[in-house]
């Protein structure tokens, strides 16, 4: 592809390339610039930045001593970065320990399932009770959730929407693994009340597999061990120059 020049400065050129790094760099924000204005927007001030440059050195700014104060504080902020990094670098995780860990903990790990579904809540196991069986005679729930259901959903017949594993209470949650789409549980208690649930809807969308959870162990494990190198070498730096805490 064409690498497009914008402006020409001496023997410096403002690139296409080098505008659209820019504007990648830039993340979310950069989005706002994804058109041929945008990238002339950036090309400009990527000029004005290189304007001010050439008249910098033209005026030796960089042999100001604010200016060399600024530069040596930068460095020492790039030099502790990069010895951060030096150290982090060390940590290394293999297929085999992360197999071995979600082997050991595979329990702590569950089938990730979206859900739709809806609730009537009431206060007592006989009301709810009581709507069980009103329903169990055709009564529509929707109505009932309206009716009698102390949850905010009862402006909606009830209707929770959709969620995924994890973000209602355990009690909830294994009511809904337990039931097939379009059914109604019996009342199920948690620290809010009495809930008599429909389920619209239940999709299996991860399975409890090692293949499935890998990557993210591998990180969380790669984090675990980057922040024991990072202490310890905290802590070996201390003794070596003599920290004393005042």
């Amino acid at each position: 592809m064409e690498n497009k020049v914008y402006y020409k400065i001496g023997d410096k050129e403002i690139t296409q390339k080098e505008v659209h790094d820019f504007v990648h760099n830039l993340g979310q924000e950069g989005m706002r610039f994804h058109n041929e204005e945008g990238f002339k927007q950036i090309a400009k001030e990527l000029l004005n930045q290189e304007l001010f440059l050439l008249d910098a050195k033209e005026n030796k700014l960089d042999e100001n001593e604010d200016f060399k104060k600024e530069l040596e504080f930068a460095k020492e902020q790039i030099l502790k970065q990069y010895a951060m990094r030096s150290v982090l670098s060390q940590a290394e995780v293999s297929d085999e320990e992360v197999e071995k860990f979600y082997n050991e903990n595979k329990n702590q790990f569950k089938d990730v399932y979206t859900f739709k579904a809806s609730h009537i809540l009431v206060d007592k196991e006989e009301e709810a009770k009581e709507i069980k069986k009103e329903l169990d005679d055709a009564a529509k729930f929707a109505k009932l959730a309206s009716e009698k259901s102390m949850c905010p959903s009862k402006e909606r017949g009830g209707d929770l929407g959709e969620f995924q594993t994890g973000q209602m209470v355990p009690e909830f949650e294994n009511a809904l693994l337990d039931m097939n789409i379009g059914e109604i549980s019996e009342p199920v208690k948690t620290q809010f009340g009495y809930h008599v649930i429909k389920l619209d809807n239940k999709e299996l969308v991860k399975e409890n597999s090692f293949e499935n959870y890998k990557e993210n162990l591998k990180r969380n494990i790669l984090s675990q061990k980057q922040q024991e190198l990072y202490l310890n070498k905290s802590e070996e730096l201390k003794k070596k120059y003599d920290v004393k805490e005042m």
